[in-house]
């Protein structure tokens, strides 16, 4: 008899009262009758039997499913734990589990009837006792059992159904007080059940191996080539050979699925032979997705699709092979036009990350009109919001026009909780990929035009005539007469030519939509009038007299009225080069951060804007397996030290760096991209080791996790200019650095950027340090972590024609300008990944330059704020032997 049935029977006497009452008060007088009945059982002389108290309690314990509460039989429910009847101790742990509070007085009494069952090796008792800890989980019953749980687990004789529940215990033990599980004796034991023979052990020993990794990942690395070896048996197994965890021709998708999120927890296996293998399970799956459905059943298509998607994440994830990155992009193309609806979303959002990835952008792109389709004909707001996302992430130089103009159409007739997202993502796309300003000025209008309301005023505009053709509109937005005060006060003069934006003009149209506008917007309108006074004398008598109005000077805002009074004054006393002087053209705005974009990041959260054309980054590199990443990231709860040295660089260590390299150590200016190491030295201090575990991947890329650990995780982001005029060099430049004061506090799960402003003063050998101090949990933290900043990192790219290029490289023959290095390739010679490292490396590549065309030739020129100087490469493959040469001229 199931525990349903018991349910079913006890509650008899209530369903059919209930179901014959005619009303609400028939069903709670029948049910306090019943209440009053068992409250006398229960203190009644004689002692009640075993079955009678399961009787009763599971009568209770059906009132309270009702939605009725219950005060009274807890006691008696934990007296039916010391029976040895099956179905009596099953009904005390069931009340137990639902009705006791974790901070009841009964807990001491219920952990010593646990402890009983635990130890008496009954596997029936010992899951009922694992299934009521887990449901209760209280820091008690975690205190209680922290060592019994764990030893259970990895004992050699517990049957597997009790290594199951005791798998499941352990992990919500661990999510409730993961300070009190001691996991560092058990770890090894609990890693190498991924090897058990039952899957549903494997299963419920994934999922606790999953959290306790997240936390620590350097403790289960092991994990990573059992899952690779368990995930490659279950792919490439027929249906048959798992009957018992096939679901619907499905071989084990649960467990599947759970190995593929352990996977992400860590970056990609080092050793070639296990990398190998997990490349082949992910070709495998994929194969699988293009294969006719076994089975009509949505249950079968839901299977192998959760797979699917898994496998994607986990491609996405590793973000180094670009032909699973490539398949990967066309599969999810195949679903943009699937007819389930969920499909839909997901294949949107994974390509949303995809279109992040230098390998698979391009992919991306091709897909573009599927999107926009998608955007217009979709039914479900979240699934065109989604598109919305791919297209921001999609947008680059060759196709922000035609993006835009999509999104610009979309806005008219869009959903009023997605219109402000799309707003910023217009108006950011038009800053960033503006080819010329009669485009962006366009656009902006528009903008405001279709959606002033949602337009910030993060949204700086640079604009002439057709400004003024839109202010001559009967009604324009108030934001739109704010852009017009502030650039006809400024630029104005720019356009005053033409006989369609006189000067007088100009000062009408602003001054007819002033008693239509607020307080702040009539307060810029007077600083643009004063400002006209100072562009055009012609007007200054109009604009005397607006100012001298009794509206202005009596105004009933102080503001306005200050405003007015002191503006007229000025204009009246002040001689023609003092009105200049103060009157004067805003200097321009430092570039930085682009305002929008920060807007957007608050609104959606930093890890839901992907990053476009330069700063495409991997997703998901960190060994946690989150989701994307900020630049100078924190995610943890630090107070930071006031006098903390965000780059410890020492004056001496700065000098020595600033000095040109001699022809000894000029070899060492070749960095090697095709190998896992970098022969670069440090500038640490001795006070912690320095961690340089990520520095390689950097040298062909900008963005990624530069560290993280179970406190702190520390994203990079980086982005080159060239005019050095406009004083932006968010790059990784070495030694001049201006860094901002940070917060104090950081909350737990909260982010911090940390934005570095710094200048390449000269030819460097040496990487900074960055040096990071603050304080967790009351203890002190100090990391040192060698920033990733190499001198191809201010490379400029050159493009040469093969006569320049032989010529040149000629010219350079001294012994002091050419390098030359042979080394072993350490990977497969793969053309496309040889160019892509190349191009990330900062040079140009050169098509058709080498009368080899098996070699690769690039040219750059190194620019600092002394030197520039000009470099050469030539990589020669030997396909054969597995070797490259590689000659360098500068």
């Amino acid at each position: 008899m199931t525990m349903a049935d018991h349910l079913r029977i006890q509650g008899d006497f209530i369903v059919i009262h209930i179901t014959c009452g005619k009303s609400k008060e028939a069903e709670i007088k029948r049910i306090n009758k019943e209440l009053a009945n068992i409250r006398s059982k229960f203190k009644g002389d004689k002692a009640l039997d075993g079955y009678s108290k399961k009787k009763y309690v599971c009568k209770l314990l059906f009132i309270f499913l009702l939605g009725h509460d219950i005060d009274f039989g807890h006691m008696e429910a934990v007296n039916l734990l010391s029976s040895n009847k099956y179905t009596e101790k099953q009904i005390g742990y069931l009340f137990i589990s639902v009705l006791v509070n974790s901070n009841s007085d009964l807990i001491r009494l219920i952990n010593n009837a646990i402890k009983n069952d635990l130890s008496s090796r009954n596997p029936t008792f010992m899951n009922l006792a694992l299934h009521c800890i887990a449901n209760v989980g209280s820091r008690e019953m975690a205190e209680a059992f922290a060592a019994d749980v764990p030893r259970i687990l990895v004992a050699g004789d517990t049957m597997d159904s009790v290594k199951q529940s005791a798998a499941l215990c352990l992990l919500r033990l661990n999510r409730t007080s993961p300070d009190l599980i001691p996991m560092g004796e058990w770890t090894s034991r609990v890693v190498h059940l991924l090897n058990d023979q039952h899957l549903g052990v494997v299963t419920a020993a994934t999922s606790l191996i999953i959290t306790l990794a997240q936390k620590n990942p350097d403790d289960f690395k092991t994990s990573v080539s059992l899952a690779v070896a368990r995930l490659s048996r279950i792919v490439t197994s027929a249906s048959t050979d798992l009957q018992d965890y096939t679901y619907y021709f499905v071989a084990a998708p649960w467990l599947s699925v759970k190995l593929l999120r352990l996977l992400q927890c860590y970056p990609p296996p080092e050793d070639a032979a296990i990398r190998g293998r997990l490349t082949e399970c992910l070709e495998t799956i994929l194969n699988k997705a293009q294969e006719p459905p076994k089975s009509k059943k949505v249950q079968h298509s839901n299977a192998k699709n959760a797979v699917l998607f898994e496998a994607i994440s986990l491609i996405i994830h590793h973000d180094s092979e670009p032909t699973l990155l490539v398949r990967a992009c066309n599969q999810l193309g195949q679903f943009l036009q699937h007819r389930e609806t969920n499909l839909r979303y997901l294949a949107l959002e994974s390509m949303c990350t995809l279109a992040s990835s230098e390998f698979s952008h391009e992919a991306v792109k091709t897909h573009i009109d599927t999107v926009i389709n998608a955007l217009k004909t979709e039914r479900d707001v979240s699934v065109r919001q989604r598109a919305v996302d791919l297209l921001y992430a999609m947008c680059d130089r060759s196709n922000a026009k035609q993006i835009v103009a999509e999104m610009l159409s979309y806005l008219e007739t869009a959903d009023y909780s997605i219109r402000e997202e799309i707003v910023l993502k217009v108006a950011i796309l038009a800053e960033k990929y503006a080819v010329d300003y009669t485009w962006y000025v366009d656009t902006i209008l528009n903008l405001i035009r279709i959606a002033g309301d949602y337009v910030s005023e993060e949204v700086n505009i640079t604009v002439w005539f057709s400004l003024v053709e839109a202010l001559q509109a009967p009604a324009c937005h108030e934001n739109l007469v704010k852009v017009g005060g502030y650039i006809l006060g400024e630029f104005g003069n720019l356009i005053a030519g033409d006989p369609r934006s006189s000067p007088l003009i100009q000062f009408n149209l602003l001054h007819s939509k002033f008693h239509l506008c607020s307080v702040p917007t009539r307060a810029l309108l007077l600083s643009a009038y004063v400002k006209f006074i100072n562009l055009f004398p012609e007007v200054k008598g109009t604009i005397q007299e607006v100012l001298r109005s009794d509206s202005q000077l009596r105004n009933a805002d102080v503001e306005l009225q200050q405003r007015a009074v002191e503006y007229l004054r000025l204009s009246c006393i002040a001689s023609t080069d003092i009105l200049a002087t103060v009157l004067e053209e805003m200097p321009p705005f430092p570039e930085r951060e682009s305002s929008i974009l920060a807007k957007l990041k608050k609104k959606k959260g930093s890890a839901a804007v992907p990053d476009m054309e330069d700063t495409r980054k991997e997703r998901n590199a960190n060994v946690n397996g989150s989701a994307d990443h900020t630049p100078a990231t924190t995610n943890a709860r630090v107070a930071s030290s006031p006098s903390s040295d965000l780059l410890g660089l020492g004056s001496t260590s700065a000098a020595n760096s600033a000095s040109p390299p001699t022809a000894s150590n000029a070899a060492s200016l070749l960095v090697d991209v095709f190998s896992e190491s970098l022969p670069v030295a440090s500038l640490g201090t001795a006070s912690s080791p320095i961690i340089e575990e990520n520095f390689s991947r950097f040298v062909c890329k900008n963005n990624g996790v530069l560290f993280e650990n179970q406190l702190l995780q520390i994203g990079l982001k980086s982005e080159f200019r060239q005019n050095l005029d406009n004083n932006l060099y968010i790059a990784w430049i070495i030694l001049s650095v201006h860094t901002k004061a940070a917060d104090p506090v950081v909350d737990g799960g909260a982010q911090l950027q940390q934005i570095l402003n710094i200048e390449c003063l000269s030819v460097f050998v040496e990487a900074p340090v960055l040096d990071i101090h603050f304080r967790y949990g009351g203890s002190a933290q100090n990391l040192s972590i060698k920033l990733p900043v190499t001198l191809n990192k201010f490379f400029q790219p050159t493009e040469m024609t093969s006569q320049d290029f032989f010529q040149r490289w000629k010219q350079l023959s001294a012994p002091q300008q050419e390098v030359q290095k042979i080394f072993k390739a350490k990977h497969s010679m793969d053309t496309e990944i040889t160019k892509a490292k190349i191009i990330g490396f900062g040079t140009a590549l050169l098509d058709g330059v080498d009368p080899n065309p098996s070699n690769f030739v690039g040219a750059g020129v190194i620019h600092t704020k002394t030197i520039q100087v000009g470099c050469l490469m030539r990589l020669e493959p030997n396909m054969q032997a597995q070797y490259l040469r590689r000659s360098e001229s500068q």
